[in-house]
């Protein structure tokens, strides 16, 4: 159109590319081909035009955050003749009302933060990445904490609840690993942790957490309840980390560990490289950050409980052995997420893996059958009814021995083959190797012979050796004292030669 201001239609469309015919074409009407298309019509009738303005709209400002599939099924339920196949169309033109008369939405503000402001706690749980560990499924969420600037992060293994001694040794573990501290604290309402205990209980909660705070010279602070997206910066990373970790048991080919301190540190193996990938960020925002105190504060729970005549003591419902010579002592107990360290006096006596109870309405146990085991041997039918008798078989290949006992010999035997069985592995340190030969009896359909497995694994530690002495003549003693006689001769005869030649 620009060559057709100076030039006729011929001459303009041969300088603009176009055919003759084109340039007479366009001179004539110059809108585009898209333009001149009428917009098509409706190809069927529209299934809403009886009821959308009647029924749907009320519904729809009645509660405008109504799903589409509720609105069809309550529109069905008043015209049972209308076909489902409606529910595209319905939420087409719902989406569509809601972008030009629906109500206001929420709107999500981004955040500047600079760099050794801000440190964040969450809570995540994990159970959909299936961990098992020695073929046990393991029951655990992970403690993650993150810094808002540069995305440092660390991840710790927590076997309970979201509690205080969670929060406090996950926390720890991430600043000391980072080696500073931020200036502000944030987490969530730790309402999980807290909402089960009477007002007594909250407030030494508060007051403890306050504790930790002021130790580190960390300001706290908590997201509204329910607004997870004010803790938005440790809540989107909460599955990025599980979506890394989901692809790191993929290219490892299994999802079962041998032991916990292994799915830890593939845990830390994972956090790493996410910490390695945001190295830049972390070096900046390091010199940022305050001191570390001089040391750690408390991570635990600290109780005291005294040890019964039924060889433990009882601790959150779940009940704990104890070496017998300790009952009717005090234990002071330092209650942490997966373990518990027993102190008689200062002197620590023991550590035991921390229990759970199985349900609300039973009670847990925690069994070392070493610690009863010498008892057990005065007493073995007490093994037939005992409350945790399932927890005292360290191996699986001792639960089925008893199991083929009473069956083929009967309780009394069956218990007293047993309760040798475990002192044999007590006594002798071969609880691994005994449970290997016991599986293999048993898989032949032979029951242990007990006698022949005491001899198998060596004599009793506590037997008398035979000591075979073999006494020599007593002529011997004459032969010795001839040789050494002879020798004596021979040195003082060296000694002689010496002592001329230094005189010569």
């Amino acid at each position: 159109m620009s060559y057709r201001k100076t030039h006729d239609p011929r001459v303009a469309a041969a300088k603009a590319g176009f055919s003759k015919a084109t340039g007479y074409r366009i001179g004539a009407d110059p809108r585009l081909p898209s333009q001149k298309k009428a917009p098509r019509g409706r190809r069927r009738p529209d299934p809403l035009v009886d009821i959308w303005d009647s029924e749907v709209l009320p519904i729809l400002k009645a509660s405008p955050g109504i799903r589409a599939i509720a609105v069809v099924g309550e529109i069905r339920r008043r015209h049972p003749e209308m076909s489902p196949g409606i529910r595209r169309t319905l939420e087409r033109r719902m989406r569509t009302w809601r972008a030009l008369a629906g109500p206001e939405q929420n709107v999500m503000f981004r955040q500047d933060h600079p760099p050794g402001r801000l440190g964040l706690s969450d809570f995540t749980d994990t159970m959909v990445l299936a961990i098992t560990v020695a073929g046990v499924v393991l029951e655990h969420r992970l403690y993650h904490f993150r810094l808002a600037f540069s995305g440092f992060a660390h991840a710790h293994v927590v076997l309970g609840g979201e509690s205080f001694v969670a929060l406090a040794e996950g926390l720890q573990n991430a600043l000391w690993a980072l080696g500073g501290v931020p200036l502000e604290h944030r987490s969530d309402s730790l309402s999980a942790a807290f909402c089960n205990l009477d007002r007594d209980a909250q407030e030494d909660l508060t007051q403890r957490y306050q504790g930790l705070m002021r130790h580190y010279e960390m300001t706290p602070s908590r997201n509204n309840p329910g607004v997870a997206h004010e803790n938005g910066s440790i809540e989107s990373p909460h599955g990025h980390l599980k979506r890394a970790l989901e692809d790191a048991l993929l290219l490892r080919g299994s999802r079962d560990f041998d032991t916990l301190d292994a799915y830890r540190c593939f845990i830390d193996e994972i956090v790493g490289r996410q910490n390695a990938h945001n190295r830049k960020r972390i070096e900046l925002e390091r010199p940022h950050l305050a001191d570390l105190p001089k040391r750690r504060t408390a991570d635990f729970e600290e109780m005291v409980v005294t040890v019964t005549s039924s060889g433990g003591f009882i601790l959150r419902r779940v009940f704990y052995t104890a070496p017998s010579r300790l009952i009717g002592h005090c234990l002071r107990v330092h209650l942490h997420d997966d373990r518990l360290e027993c102190f008689l006096g200062s002197t620590p006596m023991m550590t035991l893996p921390r229990g759970r109870q199985p349900s609300a309405d039973k009670n847990g146990h925690v069994v070392d059958y070493r610690h009863v085991i010498h008892a057990l041997r005065k007493k073995p039918m007490a093994l037939n009814n005992l409350v945790y008798r399932d927890q005292l078989f360290p191996r699986p290949a001792y639960r089925r021995a008893f199991e083929a006992l009473c069956a083929e010999v009967g309780d009394k035997r069956a218990c007293k083959v047993t309760v040798e069985l475990l002192a044999l592995a007590h006594e002798r340190t071969c609880e691994a190797e005994l449970a290997q030969v016991i599986d293999a009896e048993l898989d032949d359909g032979r029951l242990p012979d007990l006698t022949a497995l005491s001899e198998q694994f060596g004599p009793s530690p506590g037997s008398m050796p035979v000591v075979a002495v073999d006494l020599v003549p007593l002529s011997i003693y004459d032969e010795l004292a001839v040789v050494i006689a002879v020798a004596c001769r021979r040195h003082d005869a060296i000694a002689q030669s010496s002592d001329l030649e230094v005189a010569a």
